[in-house]
């Protein structure tokens, strides 16, 4: 894959994620977490055939079984992914769900500080304090109008970048270490299918239309399993702050479909808060590949 193929897989990993919320607004009869169960269900029996195609069914059992805690933890984090992001949905706005992941990267930086010891430049402090003005700007308002089903989505939201970043650590501490090219791919497999186990109680009982199980299965197929692996593909040739940079794209993408195709307008507040919110995101990350490019031009 070249570098422009790479950023094209990203632009359309990016686009995919995108059709979540969008299409959740389109569903009849299913609700809160049977919405999160069929999607993950679908997601994990995608995975379950992507996988065993790429890497044959008896290393993907290998990979399982003999994967590790390391394996086990990214899975969790999946899990509280897929689960968190799509409940959010249900309980507020797309483009409050969106831009409250588009935090993702900044706490990943944070995280990795704390635990990896990676030093954080003066523009990632920067940021941090944009974004936080930014979201104080957005939730300010519903917090002031008593929007607590708003606030209850955001906090539920919020386990999404959250569960991001210790995943991202995770890899990013394996990557490190000596023999660290262990494949943690099946992880996102775990991760479905924890998901739909844990969630399927609680959807009981079943009431999606085939109307919904077909958006369901688009969703757990297109907006899930799919870009990931375009995403995975994408990594090999693009550096961190580039795969960054273009996934932020998910969140123009998202509150553009949800206001096109769900009438969700975004208000003022929640687009202003937005906007700088990712305008600090996409600073930090163009600064970053800025300062790795000219690094590399006097290497």
């Amino acid at each position: 894959m070249s570098h422009r193929q790479a950023v094209l897989a990203m632009v359309a990993a990016a686009l995919m994620w995108s059709i979540a919320g969008v299409v959740t607004r389109q569903l009849e009869a299913a609700r809160g977490f049977e919405i999160t169960f069929w999607r993950s269900a679908f997601n994990a029996l995608a995975l379950l055939l992507l996988l065993s195609w790429l890497r044959g069914p008896a290393a993907l059992a290998s990979a399982l079984r003999h994967g590790g805690r390391a394996l086990w933890l990214s899975a969790l984090c999946w899990c509280v992914m897929y689960t968190a992001f799509m409940l959010a949905l249900t309980l507020t706005t797309v483009a409050n769900v969106l831009v409250t992941m588009a935090i993702a990267p900044l706490l990943t930086a944070l995280l990795a500080r704390a635990t990896l010891g990676h030093r954080l430049a003066r523009r990632t402090w920067a940021a941090v304090l944009l974004a936080g003005i930014g979201i104080a700007w957005m939730y300010g308002s519903e917090f002031s109008a008593g929007g607590a089903g708003h606030w209850l989505g955001t906090a539920v939201a919020l386990a999404v970048p959250v569960a991001a970043a210790v995943n991202w650590t995770l890899l990013q501490h394996l990557k490190g270490r000596a023999g660290g090219g262990a494949d943690m791919l099946p992880a996102l497999l775990l991760g479905a299918a924890l998901s739909a186990l844990l969630t399927l109680p609680l959807a009981l009982p079943l009431a999606a239309s085939a109307h919904d199980l077909s958006l369901l299965a688009l969703l757990g197929v297109v907006q899930l399993a799919l870009p990931c692996m375009l995403a995975v593909a994408a990594a090999r040739v693009l550096s961190a702050p580039e795969i960054s940079l273009l996934g932020l794209l998910e969140v123009g993408f998202g509150v553009a479909w949800a206001w096109l195709g769900a009438g969700e307008a975004p208000g003022v507040a929640v687009l202003g808060g937005g906007l700088l919110v990712l305008g600090a995101l996409v600073a930090n990350e163009a600064l970053a590949l800025r300062s790795r490019s000219r690094l590399a031009g006097l290497g």
